[in-house]
């Protein structure tokens, strides 16, 4: 019977960890309500009102290397350039969503 018990936990487990979400995957929902507080004042539509040619569309995202969840949650973290860092206004699941929401629309051409 202890077999039996200890085997049918063992499947259980095994079947739940399977099957369980990653605890970091990004939602794009909240990144999308982030985006439209903190950064659709100078990158409407991904855009960039401040230097044009550094917008956030998937061209301009691959020439500057910025087209992964990783390069863009450090430029939103750290800043550059005319860029602000977010790193005190923003946490790190926060930043995680909006990079994650950016490369989403930029897929999708901002549309």
């Amino acid at each position: 019977m202890k077999k039996l018990l200890t085997l049918i936990l063992v499947v259980l487990l095994l079947f739940t960890s399977t099957f369980t979400l990653p605890a970091s995957a990004a939602d794009t929902v909240n990144g999308a309500e982030i985006f439209s507080v903190h950064c659709a004042g100078c990158h409407i539509n991904g855009g960039n009102i401040v230097r044009r040619g550094k917008n956030l569309k998937k061209k301009a995202l691959k020439k500057y290397g910025m087209n992964s969840i990783e390069a863009i949650a450090s430029i939103v973290t750290n800043g550059k350039n005319n860029m602000s860092a977010y790193k005190d206004r923003l946490s790190e699941e926060q930043i995680q969503d909006v990079a994650a929401y950016v490369l989403e629309q930029a897929d999708k051409d901002w549309r």
